[in-house]
């Protein structure tokens, strides 16, 4: 595996299949998997195997580029067929983050452009797919770029779930912004809370802040609020599945309440994200369909039932942060304020293009 921001990489294209960190291992066992077909990626995707929007899109060209693979080698028009009902499996694979059928719909229209049989079509689905994990790294980068200013020496910064570099290709999103800082030459140390029911944070933001070398303690989630009114965070970042036309946010579950004690205690709350993670074509995030996930994530922890048989659990995945809640949105190309409304379409199209031209 080729070392990227925080010296791993989490998802790349080797030898025909595609190549992933398996996140449920960590933080105590590094395990690669090989995944060589479109129902192993799509497994992969549902299980957290691989997860983050931005590194979700990255895996679902790769996906894509395994079930154009496999697809029988038809005449054209019949491939074509097979193949573009293979992608609607894909999208399905988890429903929040949008970066996965953003990348599914870039894959969607490469196939449906490519001039020739079979064979173009496969070179095109390929060759966007290369694309996508591309221009993934090189948005990190701009985004930590973008985001470090708001980070003074000596920031002590809280952040919620994972959004570094296990979430993406490389690098991260709200991690991008920290890892900056740090390379600019800043003392930054990071509050991570535990995140339940998964644990994304304790297991894997600080196993990848401690392999950078990055000062950070966990705190359990019902901690943060008491951390912020003992003077012990100046501000918070976190990432996003997706982003509303008005600034809405959707992330990780126990996101909102961060943003609310944020809000109470005069704390900036922003949020990192690239452009591809900003769905315009959501007027708020009420319209945004949040994941439902097996209620054993709540019920049991780590295959053993810590709650009595025959009580049940809610579980959904993610939650919505109203923009009122959120300072700035770091973008690739800066950092959108509000009014999101006016801002927030502009920096989306500005940041796709940066990423665009930058990653070729």
């Amino acid at each position: 595996m080729r070392r990227g921001g925080g010296r791993f990489r989490t998802i790349e294209w080797k030898n025909g299949c595609m190549v992933i960190l398996d996140q449920r291992l960590l933080p105590h066992r590094e395990k690669y998997m090989k995944i060589r077909s479109s129902a192993a990626a799509i497994e992969a995707i549902r299980t957290l195997a691989v997860r983050g929007a931005p590194a979700i899109g990255v895996a679902g060209g790769f996906a894509s580029a395994l079930a154009a693979m496999e697809t029988a080698p038809l005449g054209r028009d019949e491939f074509l067929v097979k193949f573009l009902r293979r992608l609607k499996d894909i999208e399905k694979a988890r429903p929040t983050a949008v970066n996965l059928s953003w990348a599914v719909g870039r894959i969607r229209r490469a196939a449906r452009a490519a001039t020739g049989e079979r064979a173009e079509i496969l070179k095109a689905v390929h060759s966007e797919a290369g694309k996508i994990l591309r221009e993934d790294a090189c948005s990190c980068k701009l985004i930590g770029m973008s985001g470090e200013r708001v980070i003074g020496n000596r920031a002590r910064i809280l952040t919620y779930c994972n959004a570094g570099a296990l979430a993406t290709s490389e690098y991260g999103t709200a991690l991008a912004v920290v890892r900056a800082a740090v390379e600019k030459g800043k003392k930054v140390s990071v509050i991570a809370c535990e995140t339940r029911p998964i644990l994304q944070g304790a297991r894997l933001t600080a196993w990848e802040l401690k392999k950078d070398g990055i000062p950070v303690r966990i705190i359990t989630d019902g901690m943060a609020a008491y951390c912020m009114r003992a003077g012990m965070v100046d501000a918070v970042i976190v990432g996003a599945d997706r982003i509303a036309a008005n600034g809405d946010t959707v992330n990780k579950i126990g996101t909102y309440a961060v943003a609310i004690a944020a809000a109470a205690h005069g704390i900036p709350f922003f949020v990192a994200a690239p452009g591809s993670t900003t769905d315009l074509t959501k007027k708020s995030g009420d319209e945004i369909e949040i994941e439902m996930r097996d209620p054993d994530e709540v019920t049991h922890f780590s295959g053993a039932r810590v709650a009595p048989k025959g009580v049940g659990a809610i579980n959904p995945a993610f939650d919505m942060t109203p923009a009122k809640y959120i300072t700035g949105i770091i973008m690739e190309s800066g950092i959108a304020r509000p009014p999101y409304r006016g801002s927030l379409s502009r920096h989306v199209r500005e940041s796709l293009e940066a990423v665009k031209v930058k990653s070729k």
